[in-house]
């Protein structure tokens, strides 16, 4: 006789603890314990366009120095002035008035200091002007901080816009050396300015007293009196157009001798990987490998981060000082650019950040304007005047939102701008990137030297631009 049924054998499955009901097959969490994943290499958002990498001709700098000759060049100053500020107070640096055409080349710190002193500051609003037509050039005026624009007759008697002074210019020092000279501008300040102001009898009081500032001058006397081009190089004397038989000039180029030299720079990082990981962890992907290409990666972005940004070789403070425009009204506007480009010959690439290009579109948005695009390598790229803009993001933002553009062209036989590097390295993994292998340390530590070799160089003013200042908060 069977038994009878219990209770137990009537309970129906328990359902699991969130209410759902049990699995009845294996779960896609326990079987991936017995599968090999899918996976993507290594991702890293560091890496950008590069650009500036890509466009640059690329010079073999054999020997690690590339010298850039030059005709000769009579300098004769025109720099741009820097200062300190202590709070309100602003103060000019006293060997910064070496930058000053008169005070070029001369160091005697005692007399600088002296004639900084002499400086007075000022804040003036915007539309106060600071100097008149024909009058005479009675001061030196250093600006600090704002925009000081020029006006003077036009070609019909109307009043014209001469330009612009802004942070770190200065004018009215050619009355150091005429007493008879004029202002043959107005200048009014176009926003709230800070100026650095001194009377010119504070200056010559000072150069009476001083024999070391006048022999300084009576040298600059004689400099000036050497004949140049309107770029400041020795003449090269040419007859032209003459009937018979004259004399003809006799001449030769005479060059710089003290040309600029450029050493190639380095970026170099030591890599490190644990053997272990180098031996058990190398399927699908080979570790190193993939450590390797991130390493190269960040490596290429600080390369051209140093190629714009290096206070030595960078573009950005190498351009000559002559080639820096400032923005008129402070937003890029398409007046900004046609002048950027007009200054220089044959250009073919602009690079600004990629918020700087997008306020430039807003300018040209509200004046119903549209920016060409073009195919360039592949890409479809904005341009204007049918030359690309390239985004470049090393280029820098300041505190106040300002930015600038870059406007250049490339090669030597353009004498434009190159890269330099050298190729055929020891260990070489890429043209002038190599990884050489260290040893292995006491922790089973593996390590690898990887360096990069570079520079850059502008072989003559005119071929990089600058457009600074400009405003993307607009």
């Amino acid at each position: 006789m069977t038994d009878a049924p219990t209770q137990s054998d009537f309970t129906p499955p328990q359902q699991s603890s969130n209410g759902s009901e049990p699995p009845t097959a294996l779960g896609t969490a326990a079987a991936r314990n017995l599968a090999t994943t899918t996976k993507s290499a290594p991702q890293m958002q560091e890496i950008t366009s590069r650009w500036l990498l890509r466009v640059l001709p690329w010079v073999e700098t054999t020997g690690g120095t590339y010298r850039v000759n030059r005709r000769l060049t009579y300098t004769v100053g025109d720099g741009r002035v820097e200062f300190i500020k202590e709070g309100s107070d602003v103060r000019v640096i006293p060997q910064e008035l070496g930058e000053i055409a008169l005070l070029r080349q001369f160091d005697d710190e005692e007399v600088l200091s002296e004639l900084a002193g002499r400086f007075e500051q000022r804040e003036v609003p915007a539309g106060e002007a600071l100097v008149r037509r024909d009058q005479p050039k009675d001061k030196v005026i250093l600006v600090a901080h704002g925009r000081i624009e020029k006006f003077g007759p036009g070609p019909y008697g109307e009043e014209a816009s001469l330009g612009l002074f802004t942070d770190g210019d200065h004018f009215g020092d050619e009355g150091m050396l005429d007493t008879d000279a004029v202002w043959d501008y107005d200048a009014v300040a176009a926003t709230p300015a800070i100026i650095l102001s001194m009377p010119m009898e504070r200056f010559r009081s000072l150069a009476d007293n001083s024999e070391a500032l006048s022999r300084h001058i009576d040298l600059y006397r004689e400099r000036m009196q050497q004949t140049g081009n309107k770029y400041g190089e020795a003449l090269i004397d040419i007859s032209a157009g003459h009937d018979g038989e004259p004399v003809l000039p006799q001449t030769f180029v005479d060059y710089d001798l003290e040309p600029r030299e450029y050493e190639l720079s380095v970026a170099q990082t030591v890599l490190r990987v644990h053997s272990r990981v180098a031996d058990l962890y190398n399927s699908p992907m080979n570790q190193m490998e993939q450590q390797l290409r991130l390493t190269v990666e960040a490596l290429r972005e600080r390369q051209e981060d140093e190629m714009i940004n290096n206070p030595s070789f960078g573009l950005l403070n190498n351009a000559d000082l002559g080639q820096r425009i400032p923005s008129r009204t402070g937003p890029p506007t398409p007046d900004d650019m046609d002048e950027l480009i007009s200054r220089r010959r044959n250009p073919e690439y602009i690079l600004g950040h990629p918020r700087a290009i997008a306020a430039f579109g807003r300018e040209c948005n509200k004046r119903g304007l549209y920016p060409d695009t073009i195919n360039y390598a592949g890409h479809h790229m904005p341009a204007w005047r049918g030359i690309p803009i390239l985004p470049c993001n090393k280029i820098p933002i300041s505190d106040t939102r300002t930015t600038s553009f870059l406007c250049m062209r490339t090669g030597e036989k353009n004498q434009g701008v190159v890269g330099l590097h050298q190729t055929g390295l020891p260990d070489e993994y890429e043209p002038s990137l190599s990884v050489r292998f260290m040893g292995i340390d006491e922790k089973a530590i593996m390590q690898y030297l990887v360096s990069a070799y570079f520079s850059t160089s502008i072989l003559v003013p005119d071929a990089l631009g600058v457009l600074e200042n400009v405003e993307i908060g607009r």
